[in-house]
């Protein structure tokens, strides 16, 4: 009787070679996220890039996310003295920055004070995708609320939902930084995203310690945005205050508003507008009030003294008045423009960045074209990432496989033939 281990060794080979091309074309392919180390306990302010997934009130929002909803007006430059703001509908698709606080958890950094009731129509995929934008998976849902059989959620069940974050000392390449949480869009690049927030592609490379430029939908970056840093008193129940560039912060039980820029990086705060029954704001030995400055000319420069705000403390608004001699005097104080609560998305900024207003000198808000290239493509000789910089880690990166361009049927087709030829 012939030999017939040949045959069937050729049999067993190209079933084997069937069934890892079904296996390939078939898995799902998993998201980059970039994580970051962590092994105490501190924490940081941190921002989420979250698209709006249907129409709802500013406090419905700020709701899903258990915040402030003026922290999110103020955090976007949205004008918080229009009436009734916090009830204001926002339109479907609106791109919006969050304001959360990024905690160290298992070792890495991660928000888990969200939480999510559940509704009749909910599962944990249209919870992922929807409702928090591709900010978290489905299986992360589940894995932290140990949850065996994901095709059934109660009704009401309370989930946790844990949410990225990267906090890297509040600081790039040396200077304040406040780090946003991205969602990758289908029409983004690499090179759009830096220049949408003023970085470049190399820093974001090294933050998200990426080998190339290459990004796909669903892919969530670290973005280093400039921000105004505070130095309150770590015993301050504000402590760590920082503030994006172009935006404002709302502090000490709303009575003291923060903001950066434009032209500098110096957290500048006043009285909020929103002040209602708030301790003195008035610095000690002096008629001058938190935010307020005088400058006199003198023969060596400009005498200036500040009354500034120093951090909130057991319910008291600390200040601190200080003097120095300046080589000219100070103009007046510039703040980041505001906008009107939004209340419709232009088509070409659905699925980018909201990039921050800018005035056109006549008291007009203009801001800049969100126009996104789709291009992408590697960058060679990119330098090593600064000593001073932060550079996070890559998380289930799927590498592309030339088996998956070879379709299931393809496979299966050429299989058959050759059974049919050899029996």
């Amino acid at each position: 009787m012939p030999n017939q281990k040949p045959f069937w060794n050729k049999i067993l080979f190209f079933f084997f070679f069937f069934v890892l091309s079904v296996y390939v074309n078939v898995a799902p392919v998993s998201s980059k996220s970039t994580i970051e180390p962590c092994s105490n306990s501190d924490s940081c302010n941190a921002l989420l890039g979250y698209t709006v997934y249907t129409e709802l009130k500013v406090s419905e929002v700020a709701s899903l996310f258990q915040i402030d909803p003026i922290g999110i007006l103020t955090a976007n430059a949205i004008d918080i003295s229009y009436p009734d703001v916090e009830n204001h509908i926002l339109p479907s698709q609106l791109f919006l920055k969050i304001p959360i606080t990024c905690s160290c958890v298992d070792g890495i950094r991660k928000s888990v004070s969200t939480h999510y009731k559940t509704r009749p129509s909910d599962t944990l995929a249209s919870i992922a995708d929807s409702i928090y934008s591709g900010l978290v998976s489905a299986d992360q849902i589940r894995e932290a609320n140990s949850i065996s059989d994901p095709t059934v959620l109660d009704v009401g069940q309370t989930l946790v939902v844990p949410l990225p974050c990267t906090c890297f000392n509040g600081t790039d390449n040396s200077l304040p930084a406040i780090y946003l949480s991205y969602v990758v869009q289908p029409v983004d690049s690499l090179t759009a995203i830096a220049g949408r927030y003023s970085t470049t592609i190399t820093d974001l490379m090294n933050v998200n310690a990426m080998g190339s430029t290459a990004i796909k939908a669903g892919d969530i970056l670290a973005v280093p945005l400039p921000a105004c840093a505070s130095n309150f008193p770590r015993y301050a129940s504000d402590f760590g205050l920082i503030v994006p560039n172009g935006s404002y912060a709302i502090t000490a039980s709303h009575c003291v508003q923060c903001s950066c820029g434009p032209g500098n990086l110096n957290l500048y705060c006043m009285p909020a507008s929103l002040a209602v029954s708030c301790s003195s704001m008035q610095c000690k030995n002096s008629n001058l009030m938190v935010g307020n400055t005088t400058a006199q000319k003198s023969g060596g420069g400009c005498n200036v003294t500040t009354c500034s705000y120093g951090g909130f403390v057991n319910g008291t608004i600390i200040t601190a008045l200080s003097t120095s001699l300046q080589p000219r005097c100070p103009g007046a104080q510039q703040f980041p423009p505001l906008i009107a609560p939004p209340s419709s998305v232009i088509r070409e900024s659905i699925y980018a960045p909201a990039p921050s207003p800018r005035s056109d000198g006549a008291g007009t808000l203009s801001p800049k074209s969100p126009l996104v290239p789709t291009t992408s493509g590697s960058h060679p000789g990119l330098p090593l990432p600064p000593e001073s910089g932060p550079s996070g880690s890559a998380s289930d990166a799927s590498p592309v496989n030339p088996l998956a361009t070879l379709t299931s049927a393809s496979l299966l087709f050429c299989f058959v033939k050759f059974i049919m030829a050899i029996l």
